[in-house]
């Protein structure tokens, strides 16, 4: 084995890095661009090869996320940039992905708010699956947005998809939306704020913590989306959010609070309720 590939390896064990192998290949094969299944551990590398995977080793010894370092990430079927302006996607919200396409037949022309869209992930992968569906993304951080619209140039649905800089808990937002929609799908800010000093390095340290706090009790973000929902959503109208551990039950009840009824609630890989799907009501006719 190389001895520099086999230095890398102890250091990264040393450091608690779960998967040390399969990180020092990562790093590898982002300086030799190639997948980490090709890196081919006694390759010779240059003396300015090795100072690029030393740089990122050291990073990552510091516990910043593999993909901040790299400043990209696969998720669902594509590879997203990402930075420390954006939330790195996760897995998990690959259901909220999946859920969506189920309820979305193949030319549908359904418009799409994405209620902060960080990297874009969500709504993306979305319009890159339903190519005549549109879309709106919302974020309260521009430079999240600079990364989404990014995203979006790369996957090639400028054209089905708008941009709003916005807070939605302000009192105007509904004013900002100038439409209905036949869905609002959100991974929202769902940590209780005395919980994020107990996550990992990677997570507290590196993801921005707009997208990590949710209040006190970490329902804050559901309530004023619960709020919002029967009011911009089309009758009948699907509701599609992510939760975190054991939340979901709470979730719904908001939810149904707000005129909305329950339809569905998806596991993820890992058999947690993950993915909430809810609906509005549709109005009854006046009687005349």
């Amino acid at each position: 084995m190389n001895s520099f590939f086999s230095e890398c390896v102890k250091k990264l064990q040393a450091a608690d890095i779960a998967m040390p192998r399969l990180e020092a290949r990562m790093l590898w094969s982002e300086v030799l661009k190639c997948a980490p299944a090709e890196v081919y551990e006694n390759a010779s590398l240059t003396d300015a090869q090795k100072e690029q995977i030393f740089a990122m080793l050291k990073r990552r010894l510091s516990h910043e996320p593999m993909d901040k370092i790299l400043g990209h990430r696969e998720f669902y079927k594509a590879d997203f940039k990402v930075n420390t302006d954006v939330l790195s996607p996760r897995p998990d919200t690959e259901t909220l992905v999946e859920s969506a396409l189920n309820l979305l037949p193949i030319n549908t022309q359904a418009k799409i708010l994405d209620l902060g869209t960080g990297s874009g992930c969500i709504i993306l992968s979305l319009l890159a699956e339903r190519i005549k569906a549109y879309g709106v993304a919302v974020d309260i951080s521009p430079a999240a947005l600079a990364v989404a619209e990014e995203n979006a140039e790369h996957l090639g649905v400028c054209n089905r998809l708008n941009f709003i800089c916005a807070d939605w808990f302000q009192s105007d937002f509904t004013a900002l939306i100038a439409d209905k929609f036949d869905i609002i799908i959100s991974n929202p800010p769902y940590i209780p704020s005395a919980d994020i000093e107990k996550l990992a390095d990677e997570v507290k340290n590196y993801d921005p913590r707009t997208a990590l706090d949710g209040g006190a009790d970490g329902y804050d973000s559901y309530i004023r989306i619960a709020e919002l929902a029967p009011i911009i959503l089309k009758n009948g109208g699907l509701l599609i959010l992510e939760a975190g551990y054991n939340q979901a039950e709470k979730i719904r009840q908001i939810c149904e609070n707000h005129n909305m009824s329950h339809l569905q609630t998806i596991k993820d890989l890992a058999g947690i309720n993950r993915c909430i799907i809810m609906k509005k009501a549709v109005a009854e006719p006046k009687k005349i």
